[in-house]
This record gives structure tokens, C-alpha cells and sequence, in this order.
């Protein structure tokens, strides 16, 4: 006979098992997840991870970096899940065997912004490598965040597409910043910088001045966040249990209805697709 749980029910038992499962160590009852950027910049933990704590009892203990740098460090075994945005990359990190289990859980998209002045005249564009290619042509300014974040990645593949490697003009129009989301965009806006960012550090972000969106809408600006489990295999001090409690959180509807409902002055900044795995 087949015994189908419904998702509290199934939510509650790998709680229990989190906290009872003899793999656990007493005083362990959080996790490290490895994240990036623009889930803590945008404020998206500070919502929704006291929910998850209250409903499990687990402590969460977030490590934003980069999603490259969240990738090695999930590599190295320092942290329990990666909650990330490079989904090439985490689907590589799963094949050789370094995570398990990895889930989508939302999405937004990507914008590129700039000063009004816009002196390649990309505003309303919807093709992102047409617009970058505008920026090359004008000598724009464009700030990169330069550090193999998930936006990073989406940057080079834009860059890509049109056919242009900006490296070769580091430090003219071209300026790598090394820092994460928020730092960048302060850093564009200092300098009336073109940039990319995700749009939920964008509405978070209280330093736009006169800045907007210039380009919006392209279907290559997808932004998918998947969440995956550091394979307790190569690393036994990972707490699975408890990691396996809040992935199967976040997925279900508890946690899927709290990121649908996080908005910043009435605006939604991530989508919940948790329903959608690999």
C-alpha cells in the first residue's frame, strides 16, 4: 500500500527527524546556509527566516557571499545549503557530487540600469546584448560586479551573446568592482555607471538617486534561485536532517507562501516555483 503525506504533515515528520535523528549532535539545532547577495541585500531572509525558525525550531545562519564564492565554499564543506542563482553552475556542483537534492525555488529577472542622461540610448530597449553593445559603442561607463556572482554569470553570457569580451577594456568604461550587489550599485550610481543587478536588491536599494531602469523584459534576464543540499557524503559534519527540514520548508507551501508575499512598497520581488525540482 502507498502512504501519501499531506505537506504539513510531511513538513513535521522531517522536522522531527532533524531533531531526533541520531546523526544529530545535541546543541546543533541550526544550519549554515551559503547564499547570495541579493537574498540577504533585499531582505528576503529577514522575512521569512523567523518563519521557518518558529516553525521548526531550527536557527538559520546565513553567509552571504557571491554565488561562486557560495559554490566553493559549499565545495570546501563550509556551510549545510547553498541557496543560489547560477543553475548551470548548481547543476554541475550536484553532478560531481559535491550537493544533493536540488530544488528551484523562485524567481525574478534581471534589469540593466543607468543615469537619465542614458548616453548610449538603450532606455526601453528589450534585447539586454543589443543594449550592451550600445554601451560599447558610446564608451558608456559600466559598472561589473567582477566576483563570479550569479549576476556576474548572467553578465559574461549577456556579453556573450554579443559578441564582445569587455575585459580587454578593464578599467576605462569598463570597471570591475570585486563587491556584491548593493556596493556595485552604490558604486554605479557614483560614478553614472551602467549595471546589472537582479531586480530585488534594485527595489531594495535606497541609494537610486535620479538612476532607472533602462532595460527590462528581455526572456534572457530570467532569474532562477535553485537550493540544494552540501552532499553529507564528502562532508559528514553537515547537518542533513536539519538541512533537509528547511529545503522541504522553503519548497513547500509555508515557505513558497512567504516569499510570494514579501513586497518592498507594494512591490513583489521574488516569485515562488518551488514545485518545479530537478
Amino acid at each position: 500500500m502507498r502512504l501519501f503525506l499531506r505537506p504539513a504533515a510531511l513538513f513535521l515528520g522531517v522536522v522531527l527527524m532533524a531533531l531526533g535523528a541520531p546523526g544529530a549532535r545535541a546543541g546543533d539545532n541550526f544550519i549554515i546556509v551559503q547564499s547570495t547577495t541579493s537574498t540577504q541585500n533585499s531582505g528576503l531572509f529577514e522575512h521569512i527566516l523567523p518563519l521557518f525558525t518558529r516553525a521548526s525550531g531550527i536557527e538559520v545562519r546565513v553567509v552571504a557571499v557571491g554565488t561562486g564564492q557560495a559554490l566553493k565554499n559549499g565545495r570546501n564543506g563550509d556551510g549545510d545549503v547553498l541557496l543560489v542563482h547560477a543553475k548551470a553552475a548548481e547543476l554541475k556542483f550536484v553532478a560531481d557530487g559535491y550537493g544533493i537534492e536540488r530544488h528551484d525555488v523562485m524567481h525574478n529577472d534581471f534589469i540593466i540600469v543607468g543615469p537619465p542622461a542614458d548616453a548610449a540610448a538603450i532606455g526601453g530597449t528589450r534585447d539586454a546584448p543589443a543594449a550592451l553593445a550600445a554601451i560599447v559603442r558610446k564608451k558608456a561607463l559600466f559598472a561589473s560586479r567582477g566576483d563570479d556572482s550569479g549576476t556576474h554569470k548572467k553578465e559574461r553570457a549577456l556579453w556573450k551573446l554579443a559578441a564582445i569580451d569587455p575585459s580587454a577594456a578593464s578599467g576605462t568604461w569598463y570597471r570591475e568592482t570585486g563587491s556584491g550587489m548593493g556596493e556595485t550599485l552604490n558604486i554605479a550610481v557614483g560614478m553614472g555607471a551602467y549595471t546589472l543587478t537582479d531586480r530585488g536588491t534594485w527595489i531594495s536599494f535606497r541609494n537610486k538617486g535620479d538612476f532607472r531602469i533602462m532595460v527590462t523584459g528581455d526572456p534572457r534576464l530570467f532569474n532562477q534561485y535553485g537550493v540544494m543540499l552540501v552532499n553529507p557524503a564528502r562532508h559528514p559534519h553537515v547537518r542533513a536532517a536539519a538541512g533537509r527540514a528547511f529545503i522541504a520548508w522553503l519548497t513547500g507551501p509555508a515557505g513558497q507562501t512567504a516569499i510570494n508575499e514579501y513586497r518592498l512598497g507594494g512591490q513583489q520581488l521574488f516569485f515562488g516555483d518551488g514545485a518545479s525540482s530537478e
